[in-house]
């Protein structure tokens, strides 16, 4: 675990936690992430609440010899029980008591799913290799923040979360011949874990901008039961109008046993973009696994109510939290989108499309 297989500079080890209320108000996501080849661990939480209002914390270190010790600055994660229970903390700015911190209990209620293996190149070089993992859950505990206090409670909450590792891209490397002959077109990109009373639903799909599809799953998890594979997933996705903001979308998926058609529907309740806060590109104030110098810790709010205060979320992935509903069962989860550039399925033209104002045609 301290000398990893490569030398490529891109090495990660990454989770992410997403924690959503039912109602549709708040949404906190956190995660925390080791970069062996450049000695960095780094962690964030964002809050996403009714106001419109996103607080973030973020936190970054030179990385240390001990690999279980999952803590950086003022957030920390605690496998209590591998593959089964964890605790999620963040302390309170010491100059801050009305700051955002947080202590839950994450606790798993399906089994982890393995996701399919994920590589991507540009030209001839391997971009990114990774391997993940994905389970649902449940939390309880207590999120504060602004002085008010946020009971986390069970039967009215859901929890996701995923771990990856290999290789990633990490800001700061010189792309070469290979970006400029190859420029991105297009990226579509769908990853929703839905978790229902007694079972767990997965969907995966990434698409290029002609929509080719490069990544594809569709699975169902039980307890005590073999997972069950649930065809090839298609999305129809209903946008906001003059953007690329999912309102719902219908996730046609297949029943193994007879062929039967399978609609998995989505209903987005509240909206985190990973590009604001969060750290994923193209965050332009902070991102994964850049060196920010020892005990680095960054506290800020963020005003989603504007979108035109933060242009580069478009260009990104969201995390949706939604309200999911298959064969009368309801659920919830995240419905995980981000639609860049040119995607001829959603009749996309460019990095510059959008979706239809009300009356209008698509050229």
């Amino acid at each position: 675990m301290r000398h990893v297989v490569t030398g490529d500079r891109n090495a990660y080890d990454r989770c992410i936690f997403q924690v959503l209320d039912h109602a549709g108000h708040t949404l906190l996501i956190t995660g925390l992430g080791v970069y062996p080849n450049t000695g960095v661990i780094d962690a964030y939480a964002t809050l996403r609440t009714a106001d419109g209002r996103l607080r973030a914390v973020r936190a970054s270190d030179a990385l240390g010899d001990d690999r279980t010790r999952l803590a950086v600055g003022p957030l920390r994660i605690t496998v209590e029980e591998p593959l089964r229970r964890f605790r999620l903390r963040c302390e309170p700015d010491p100059d801050d008591p009305a700051s955002l911190s947080f202590d839950l209990a994450w606790t798993a209620d399906f089994p982890a799913l393995w996701e399919p293996h994920h590589t991507q190149r540009r030209g001839g070089r391997l971009t990114l290799e990774a391997r993940r993992f994905v389970q649902a859950g449940s939390v309880t505990g207590t999120v504060r923040a602004d002085g008010a206090v946020i009971p986390v409670t069970a039967g009215e909450w859901t929890g996701t979360r995923d771990r990856s590792w290999g290789v990633r891209p990490i800001p700061g490397e010189d792309a070469g011949r290979a970006a400029a002959d190859h420029p991105t077109e297009g990226f579509h990109w769908l990853w929703c874990p839905a978790r229902f009373d007694d079972r767990f639903v997965m969907v995966i799909l990434q698409e290029d901008a002609d929509g080719h599809r490069t990544l594809n799953s569709a699975v169902e998890v039980r307890e005590g039961r073999r997972d069950r594979q649930l065809g090839w997933p298609y999305a129809d996705i209903a946008y906001r109008p003059g953007t690329r903001h999912p309102e719902r979308a219908v996730l046609h998926l297949t029943d193994p046993a007879d062929r039967k058609p399978l609609e998995l529907r989505a209903e987005v309740l509240t909206s985190s973009p990973l590009a604001v806060g969060a750290g994923y590109p193209p965050a332009d104030d902070w991102q994964h696994g850049t060196w920010q110098g020892r005990d680095w810790t960054d506290r800020r709010t963020y005003d989603l109510t504007d979108p035109a205060a933060h242009p580069l979320a478009a260009y990104g992935v969201t995390d949706h939290a939604a309200r999911f509903t298959l064969e009368g069962r309801t659920g919830y989860g995240i419905f995980e989108h981000g639609s860049i550039g040119r995607h001829d399925p959603s009749g996309f033209t460019g990095f510059d499309s959008v979706a239809p104002a009300a009356g209008e045609e698509r050229p």
